[in-house]
């Protein structure tokens, strides 16, 4: 009796661990089901619909949903690496959802199985609430429900199978008497129980060939459907015609300054804000714009058509609404393309219009003011080139919007699809419902480069020197504080045109210890820019930007 009390406490006391390890296949269980429900809801997006990615839909969802005051922040802390944060923390929800299901199921099933019945039914509803949906994008998300679902549940069935043998089966007395120990501890009874090793090699092979199938499926499935490096290969052969005309860059327009931005924001450094989680892929042979809405007649112009209405080179500068007093998101290019009024004037423009409602292939919408796209002294057009080369594929690939004197929201639409002649009272755009202005004149400002904030200088004479701009009506001059003194004129670049930013810079005799350098810009019709501060929503920052300097 004493070895038999010995031997049943062994065996309760091994109990707990044994428990916690089936939690954790649990929970991998559920992890490999999660992935094979993407994985297969990759593949049918790919054969019904490639826009009907549930991770990509529901990224979308919460673009659209997450308070502008979080946005703000997501922009301002991963700048153009916010898409791939937002798909980290989505990767890492659907890894802890999914291992909750698995856990779920095996202790209290169908939980499991509802949990993930649930989120393919959140996924589908973030999909055919996608602009531009298809009539069968419904199908990968149920679809890929289904296959996780039926998964969960075979493997919890052999995880249990595998649970029900690792329990001990007999322990044998000094008389050799079977004795069966079983979780109510019921002992002096035979209990016929499955063998241990088949239970566990069963689920192992199961998890196995999902886990395999899923990682190959899935990302298979993905590079296929985003086809980027296809379009990728396609942009970099594209010769763009030579342009009738190109911009005259006067000498002294660019300041030999270290630290100063340069006059033109290479491609790779330039900002990239909008709301599209993966960067679109448009084949240039089958793009399509579409000129509708309040027009005269429905014009369909392909990429070919605005090749052959032929290409000027422009210089301007484009700002984002969301850039901070003395933030990088602004930059100034060499674009080529055509003007917006050229086109508009192929469809006609009906009286009583005084909007354009510009759409994107993945259904984001810009509002921007009619008149600045058809005056003759705005250079709005519609972009094919950026700084010598084909747009990159960020950046709007094969066709944006550029338009100055605007902030990006609601005149820079990239991958453009639509333009659709409206009014204000009748569409808005879809930033408007979120917080921000229908139209947004870009507030001039100025900026600091160099000194660096953070970074001490040398005592000496040193260049202060940063860029301002006033898109449309140009710089007159800019002005420099050092902490409480006079302002001070500072020397300016030679300007391109109205459109573009300028250099700037004053040589300073830092002294030892730390200073105050304020910046402000006056515009070319007298006004000075705005002192009081303001937020990004609803039209833009605005204050002078005021820097601690720290002198050696």
């Amino acid at each position: 009796m004493a070895q038999r009390s010995k031997d049943t406490q062994r065996s309760k006391n091994t109990q707990p661990g044994k428990g916690r390890r089936f939690i954790f296949w649990a929970a991998l269980s559920g992890v490999i089901s999660g992935a094979v429900f993407l994985a297969t809801a990759e593949l049918f997006a790919l054969i019904f619909a490639r826009s009907a990615s549930p991770i990509l839909a529901v990224g979308g969802f919460v673009i659209d949903i997450v308070p502008q005051p979080f946005k703000e922040f997501a922009i301002a802390t991963f700048g153009e690496y916010d898409k791939i944060a937002l798909l980290v923390g989505l990767g890492l929800a659907v890894v802890i959802a999914s291992a909750i299901a698995g856990i779920l199921q095996l202790l209290r099933p169908p939980l499991g199985v509802i949990a993930l019945v649930v989120a393919g039914a959140l996924s589908t509803a973030a999909i055919v609430t996608r602009a531009g949906v298809t009539p069968l994008a419904f199908l990968p998300p149920v679809l890929g429900t289904i296959a996780g679902s039926i998964l969960i549940v075979l493997l919890i069935r052999r995880l249990k199978t595998w649970k029900a043998a690792a329990v001990p089966v007999a322990m044998t007395d000094r008389k050799g008497e079977g004795l069966a120990v079983t979780d109510r501890e019921t002992v002096g009874q035979d209990v016929e129980q499955p063998p241990k090793a088949m239970g566990r090699r069963q689920f192992f092979v199961l998890a196995g060939i999902a886990s395999a199938s899923a990682v190959v499926v899935g990302i298979a499935s993905r590079a296929v459907s985003m086809t980027v490096a296809s379009v990728a290969t396609i942009r970099d052969a594209l010769k763009l015609p030579a342009p009738k005309s190109t911009v005259t860059v006067p000498k002294g327009a660019e300041l030999d300054i270290p630290g100063l931005s340069t006059l033109f924001t290479p491609n790779k450094d330039f900002y990239r804000v909008d709301t599209a989680l993966t960067v679109p892929t448009i084949d240039p042979s089958t793009w399509r714009l579409v000129i509708d809405g309040m027009v005269d007649q429905r014009v369909e112009m392909s990429f070919q058509d605005i090749l052959d209405m032929g290409l000027d080179e422009y210089a301007i500068t484009l700002t984002c609404v969301s850039n901070e007093v003395g933030g990088d998101l602004v930059g100034n290019a060499k674009w080529l393309g055509v003007p917006l009024r050229d086109v508009l004037k192929k469809a006609g423009v009906k009286s009583g219009a005084d909007m354009v409602l510009s759409k994107s292939v993945d259904g984001y919408t810009a509002s921007t003011p009619l008149s600045s796209l058809t005056d003759d002294n705005i250079d709005a057009i519609l972009a094919v080139g950026m700084n010598g080369e084909p747009l990159p594929l960020e950046h709007g690939f094969p066709v944006r919007m550029v338009v100055p004197g605007l902030y990006g929201y609601v005149s820079a639409t990239k991958w453009l699809t639509e333009l659709k002649v409206t009014t204000f009272d009748k569409d808005e755009a879809y930033w408007t419902p979120r917080g921000y202005s229908a139209e947004a004149p870009i507030k001039f400002a100025s900026r600091v480069d160099t000194p660096k904030v953070g970074q001490a200088v040398d005592a000496g004479r040193i260049p202060i020197a940063g860029v301002a701009w006033a898109q449309t009506v140009g710089i007159e001059r800019v002005e420099v504080r050092i902490d409480e003194g006079e302002w001070m004129p500072a020397t300016l670049s030679a300007p391109i045109n109205e459109n573009t930013w300028v250099q700037w810079f004053m040589e300073w005799d830092a002294t030892p210890g730390t200073h105050y350098v304020a910046v402000r810009a006056i515009n070319k019709n007298g006004d000075m820019q705005i002192e009081e501060r303001a937020p990004i929503a609803p039209n833009g920052s605005s204050g002078w930007q005021r820097s601690l300097i720290r002198v050696a």
